[in-house]
């Protein structure tokens, strides 16, 4: 027990911790604030492709603080995004990264997948790959 009594809290932090420095070694990055950053930033493309009933069932497989960073600006009457292509994902995460030395594009945003692969539950992954678009979906590899 705590000394404050809030467990699911304290839990929460420490899976955040887990999925932050999972992430922070397979990027091979140094900074963990950076490894956090790229997450997030990745998670909000995918949540913004995804239609509602979708996005639910992905949040409820993640940590509680991240289920935070999912939902963080999130404006449901501009989802789902329209965006098509690999490229335009990509341009929008580097945008979103730009100042951060380490961020190579597509390969970071890759662990990210992995990460997600590795996480979530292989069936919720199959249905948040099928929701995404074609070009898209080519660059998360299968569970």
């Amino acid at each position: 027990m705590t000394a404050q009594g809030l467990e699911v809290i304290d839990h929460s932090v420490h899976l955040t911790h887990e999925w932050i420095n999972e992430l922070a070694g397979r990027l091979d990055w140094s900074s963990k604030r950076s490894a956090l950053r790229l997450m997030r930033v990745t998670l909000h493309r995918i949540r913004d492709h995804l239609l509602v009933d979708e996005l639910a069932q992905m949040s409820a497989q993640l940590p509680v603080m991240i289920r935070g960073f999912f939902f963080e600006g999130w404006v449901p009457k501009d989802t789902p995004i329209k965006e098509r292509h690999e490229d335009e994902f990509i341009a929008f995460v580097g945008h979103q990264m730009a100042d951060t030395s380490e961020y190579r594009g597509r390969d970071d945003i890759k662990c990210v997948f992995d990460l997600l692969n590795a996480r979530l539950s292989r069936g919720e992954v199959e249905d948040i790959r099928a929701s995404l678009p074609q070009d898209i979906r080519d660059m998360w590899s299968a569970p």
